[in-house]
């Protein structure tokens, strides 16, 4: 039986990160056995350890996760274990799922999970069980993509809708539009949904190659804002309806063009979208938890409700093994464990995630988001300096793309950035030999990694090659790769629309765990608003002439002046 959630009080000190309130440091235990690894080659270990990879891999529900090519040990695991229980990680992840608020600067849970709950077990927040909500939006959301999908919903002018703009940023853009990418590209034979575009990106040129090749008459537009304030998507909204307009007959109801996506139904209805197509969204699941919501909305019509379905229950899967298997064991656990190790103790700026399936193209922007907005913090809970850093910085791109990219710096920079290597084992669409050639280009990096390439071994290779000493020398290197770089390896059975909810909750909670032990709010986000801030006045300076504030930096005065200067010549 697939998880529910229960109400339930849980004891966690919210202000303080370890039971006796101080802040956390460097456990001399973990940093005596930094010290002593950092000495250590990895094949060093491996060496010391002939039982590594099996002592250093852990199995979930078809799923293998190998540390053994990380700069840990048992006895590292174990003392990351003692300062998870130090940081009281059990009880967290308990009042995550209790529905306390853990998000303690915005006073309010985080309950993506209730989503995706497979059970009608009630779901509280503030004393009130919001099941009955999710269950009522889940069932419009089924009933607007059946609509969509075989023809019965129309246009203005009676034509049934044939495609959908998504219009949305962030959270509200990313997470669908990694899903409809990652398995509504090819659809089963038969199949002929409305097809789906996404504009996120205020440019005017995002919107207009969305368009392009566009009939009005049978395009729907999805608006997604919780507060239907967000000036990114209300311009590209607007702009929206003005091509309406343009292209429709003289007095069709452009507003049946329209779907919306938010919590302030008011102003949704203000714009011209009619109450009834007005989805909703709940203060108590952030943006970037937001696609298992109406937000997935795309989802359900270009894959269909079902395995929309399937996408709820694979996360809600992770969602039960996160919350009931002991952390010794629990695969988000141990992951956000080996990363806060690698950012915290050894120091690591940068983690690279190299999914090795053309799918998966856009998981590293969406893990961006997760990763870097959740925990992207220069203070505690409690507004007390971070002494070290909360997470690393994330990028990367698919395998074997990266290959003939990024890998070079990989492997012969001078800088170690751990990489975390996401590998389906199985192609979804079979052809030749192709996915044997990806899995051993996979597995063959994380290797080069590892053991690197040495002097002797190049010195062998150039041997009757005719070069001068002098040429040999220099030839040999520029072919050295040191090795000893750290990468974990991610095996699933193949990516379909249950592995992959189970992959994104999986990041989820691993993000959650190293906040934990950050001792920082992974929910809240208030450097994003600092730019759109400041921009409200750019934009009245740009707009009508404004006077900028008085405390204006002299840059950003002169930048100012030049546009202006560039739009009045160009008029």
């Amino acid at each position: 039986m697939l998880h529910c959630i229960r109400p339930l009080r849980v004891r966690v000190d919210f202000y303080g990160t370890h039971r006796n309130g101080h802040p956390p440091g460097i456990p001399p235990s973990l940093e005596a056995l930094r010290n002593s690894l950092r000495s250590t080659p990895l094949l060093g270990l491996f060496a010391a350890d002939p039982q590594r990879f099996s002592r250093l891999s852990f199995d979930w529900d078809g799923w293998l996760v190998d540390f053994s090519k990380e700069r840990v040990t048992r006895d590292v695991i174990a003392a990351l274990l003692r300062e998870a229980e130090a940081a009281n990680l059990s009880a967290w992840i308990a009042a995550l799922f209790a529905g306390e608020k853990v998000n303690q600067s915005e006073g309010r849970p985080a309950l993506h999970m209730a989503l995706r709950q497979q059970d009608d077990t009630p779901v509280h927040v503030d004393g009130r069980d919001v099941l009955p909500a999710i269950r009522a939006a889940q069932a419009r959301i089924t009933a607007l993509a059946g609509a969509l999908r075989d023809g019965r919903r129309t246009g203005a002018t009676g034509r049934p809708i044939r495609d959908v703009v998504h219009i949305g940023i962030g959270g509200s853009d990313l997470g669908p539009r990694l899903v409809c990418d990652a398995l509504g590209a090819i659809l089963p034979a038969g199949e002929h949904p409305p097809g789906v575009r996404f504009v996120s990106n205020v440019d005017p040129e995002h919107l207009t190659r969305a368009l392009h090749g566009l009939d009005p008459e049978t395009t729907l537009f999805v608006v997604v804002s919780k507060t239907f304030t967000t000036q990114e998507t209300l311009a590209n909204a607007a702009a929206a309806r003005r091509w309406l307009q343009a292209g429709l007959p003289a007095g069709a109801a452009a507003g049946t063009h329209f779907v919306g996506v938010s919590s302030n139904v008011a102003a949704a209805e203000s714009f011209g979208i009619a109450a009834d197509d007005v989805l909703p969204m709940w203060d108590w699941v952030g943006g970037r938890y937001s696609l298992w919501s109406a937000v997935g909305l795309p989802i359900a019509i270009r894959l269909g409700p079902a395995r929309f379905a399937e996408l709820l229950a694979g996360a809600a899967s992770v969602d039960r093994h996160f919350r009931t298997t002991p952390l010794e064991s629990n695969l988000p656990v141990l992951l956000g464990l080996v990363g806060w190790w690698n950012a915290r103790l050894l120091g690591h700026a940068e983690r690279v995630v190299v999914p090795y399936a053309h799918a998966l193209g856009l998981l590293p922007a969406f893990l961006q988001q997760l990763v870097l907005e959740s925990n992207g913090k220069r203070v505690q809970r409690d507004g007390t300096p971070l002494t070290l850093p909360s997470c690393a910085a994330l990028w990367g791109m698919t395998g074997t793309d990266g290959q003939h990219a990024f890998f070079q710096w990989l492997h012969q920079g001078l800088r170690e950035a751990p990489v975390e290597f996401i590998l389906p084992l199985r192609a979804a669409h079979p052809a030749g030999t192709q996915q044997t050639l990806l899995v051993a280009n996979a597995l063959a990096q994380a290797q080069a990694l590892l053991g690197g390439r040495d002097p002797g071994t190049i010195r062998g290779e150039l041997a009757g090659k005719g070069l001068s000493a002098e040429a040999l020398e220099a030839a040999i290197a520029a072919r050295v790769c040191p090795g000893d770089r750290a990468s974990t390896m991610i095996l699933l059975p193949q990516l379909d629309a249950r592995r992959l909810g189970q992959l994104l909750a999986l990041y989820e909670h691993r993000t959650f765990v190293e906040a934990v032990l950050s001792g920082i709010n992974c929910f809240d986000q208030y450097g994003v608003e600092l730019g759109k801030t400041l921009a409200a006045p750019i934009i009245a300076a740009l707009t009508d002439g404004s006077p900028l504030p008085a405390a204006t930096d002299a840059s950003t005065r002169g930048l100012v002046a030049r546009v202006r200067a560039a739009d009045a010549a160009a008029t």
